[in-house]
């Protein structure tokens, strides 16, 4: 390889660093289902992988549509920006709608009191409105929650690797075109593995963080977290 194409590859290794950890987007939504859902780190991992890779494959093909097809960068740009306002309002909605659910969720898991009159005896007791009625709402929830992982998924494969188009792949392909598998074959793996380490560490930290009386909340924060993800980047630019 070229001492340019060497460049790059340095290059997309820390751009794509940086991108990933000033990023939440790439790395708070699974450390928030992992909470919520109890998750192992290695399904946790599982997941990230998952999106990580589906988040590179589709800024990567239309590097190379693009690139072979003479498309101009401004163009590229373009749709890249597209791509990422609608992943950012995709998550933003993913998010609030979760949260909402979640809020329902736990809301019918409230533990309360009824009293009871029989003659002269009066009693109470008390129960939750999930256990008793969790006949009806089990095949509902998972099935939520499984569409809620696959949109968020989705989400991912539509969202752009903004820095990978213009300042490194098309650089690259002045080169040559194996310099420009080589640099977005290192910003690939550098982005996945980032995006792993900081999933297993924040998942394996909040391992032994118990808040008993947010538990049942697990789900309204995951979804909360989602949603100020998507707000991070369609508001602040993150």
């Amino acid at each position: 390889m070229t001492p340019e194409i060497w460049v790059l590859c340095g290059t997309a290794a820390t751009i794509a660093f940086f991108h990933t950890l000033m990023g939440p987007d790439h790395y708070l939504p699974f450390v928030a289902l992992a909470k919520s859902r109890d998750w192992s780190v290695s399904k946790a991992l599982g997941a990230t992988l998952l999106c990580g890779a589906g988040h590179i494959v589709g800024s990567v093909v239309l590097g190379f549509v693009g690139i072979y097809a003479s498309i101009q960068l401004g163009a590229l740009e373009a749709i890249e920006g597209l791509r990422g306002d609608l992943a950012a309002w995709a998550l933003v909605s993913v998010g609030l709608v979760w949260m909402v659910w979640g809020l329902r969720k736990s809301y019918r898991g409230h533990r309360h009191v009824h009293w009871h009159s029989h003659g002269e005896v009066r009693h109470c007791h008390d129960h939750s409105d999930a256990s008793e009625h969790a006949h009806v709402h089990a095949v509902d929830s998972n099935g939520r929650r499984s569409l809620a992982g696959w949109t968020i998924f989705i989400v991912f494969v539509l969202g752009p690797c903004e820095p990978l188009i213009p300042i490194l792949m098309f650089p690259a392909a002045k080169e040559s075109i194996a310099g420009m598998v080589a640099v977005t074959s290192v910003f690939a793996v550098v982005t996945v593995t980032t995006m792993l380490a900081a999933v297993a560490f924040s998942v394996w930290s909040l391992k032994s963080v118990r808040m008993p009386a947010l538990e049942r909340y697990s789900e309204a924060i995951a979804g909360c977290t989602i949603m100020l993800c998507g707000v991070s980047i369609a508001v602040l630019g993150l």
